[in-house]
């Protein structure tokens, strides 16, 4: 995949997360994704375990929005790295900024892993 691809890719993901869109969330990713919150030690496996981290996320906020993004891209090693601010709107309207890195590994038109590094609280949380 060529970078405006990788780049495509990503955006499309977040656009997906934005919107609370799981199946189009889904469908960026492998169906054994590796997901890991490597700032807090949560590593979660395949489509069931990143939805359940997705729905807690979204039901503990009442918004989240991923924007100003800078990409570095990788072409021909199949990954590509994204630095972003996150605003997570809360239930009282409150909120939260952070700013945050992902990195994201390539298989075919999908993501195989994805390695977030978050500033402050864990918004992405393994706990059921």
């Amino acid at each position: 995949m060529d970078m405006k691809g990788q780049i495509d890719l990503v955006k499309r993901y977040f656009a997906a997360v934005d919107r609370e869109d799981i199946d189009e969330l889904l469908s960026t990713l492998t169906p054994n994704c590796l997901f890991t919150v490597e700032t807090h030690g949560v590593q979660l496996s395949g489509h069931s375990e990143i939805t359940g981290m997705f729905r807690r996320l979204w039901d503990s906020h009442a918004a989240v929005l991923h924007h100003k993004f800078t990409f570095i891209s990788d072409p021909a090693g199949n990954r590509i790295a994204s630095k972003f601010t996150v605003v997570n709107t809360e239930h009282d309207g409150s909120h939260t900024l952070k700013s945050n890195c992902n990195f994201f590994e390539i298989s075919g038109q999908r993501f195989s892993a994805v390695a977030v590094y978050m500033t402050g609280t864990n918004t992405l949380d393994a706990a059921t």
